[in-house]
């Protein structure tokens, strides 16, 4: 082999169309989707959620088989959205920490090199994965109604649900699955980021106890359990309430999530 074998220029790889589209977005948002469910902690966590809120109906229409009047569909609806709003957050958290944990980001961003749709394919399947879970508090709640209906008398069985009680259910479920996702890209670490997402929320509530100043001042605008407690009713929230809510998620949601988008397209995968 001489010198001028080295020089010759290599020709182009044959069988690679580089003038072919990217993978579909849609695509990619399937394939996150399945990923919430192919892991056993995935898997048990999705299930939970109709399993407890099954346990929860059960549970209400034991408990108040002798005060009937408490049995109506938003009372079933708001209650079983309450371990959903725990176990969403997770299913985030876990979503996002899988690929780092579990060492499948090699794979995953040599397959899409373009990350950002990687972060917006995940972000979307959360999301879809809440809207799916309000969707199943709502048809377990019509079927403990309707049970309640049908065993006790009147007056159980109420079918009133405001669209106000509807619409801030999905808020609290998507402020609560942002509020972890965003911890999840900032840390991208499983434990760290539950012990986070958990750990500063309730910091600042205890502070916004112990501190009457910072829970009637600054509370109102950074305290998570402050700003969504005017969305845990069946009332529309005011201006000042939506504002308040929107300053909390800016500090505790798009930072964290913005920091974090910034150090997965940055840092090295291994």
């Amino acid at each position: 082999m001489t010198i001028a074998d080295f020089s010759t220029p290599l020709a182009p790889t044959a069988g690679i169309d580089v003038t072919r589209p990217g993978i579909p977005f849609a695509r990619l948002v399937r394939v996150e989707l399945r990923k919430l469910v192919d892991t056993r902690a995935g898997f048990w966590l999705t299930a939970s959620i109709g399993v407890i809120a099954a346990i929860v109906m059960v549970a209400m229409l034991i408990a108040n088989r002798n005060n009937p009047e408490n049995l109506n569909l938003g009372e079933f609806f708001g209650m079983m959205n309450i371990p959903t709003a725990i176990i969403l957050p997770i299913l985030a958290i876990l979503l996002v920490t899988g690929e780092w944990s579990q060492r499948t980001a090699l794979t995953t961003f040599t397959l899409e090199p373009r990350r950002e749709r990687i972060i917006g394919a995940k972000l979307t399947a959360s999301m879809i994965t809440a809207v799916a879970a309000v969707a199943v508090a709502l048809v377990l709640g019509i079927i403990g109604n309707g049970i309640a209906a049908i065993a006790f008398a009147d007056p159980a069985g109420s079918w009133g649900l405001s669209l106000a009680g509807f619409v801030n259910s999905f808020v609290i479920q998507a402020f609560g699955l942002l509020l972890g996702f965003g911890f999840a890209a900032l840390i991208l670490n499983t434990p760290g980021a539950i012990v986070a997402y958990f750990a500063l929320p309730t910091a600042l509530s205890v502070v916004s106890e112990l501190v009457p100043w910072f829970k009637d001042n600054l509370g109102q605008w950074v305290d998570t359990t402050l700003t969504n407690m005017p969305f845990q009713s069946g009332e529309w929230a005011t201006g000042g309430e939506w504002a308040r809510l929107l300053v909390s998620g800016l500090i505790w949601i798009a930072l964290p999530l913005g920091v974090g988008v910034l150090r997965v397209m940055r840092s090295e995968v291994k």
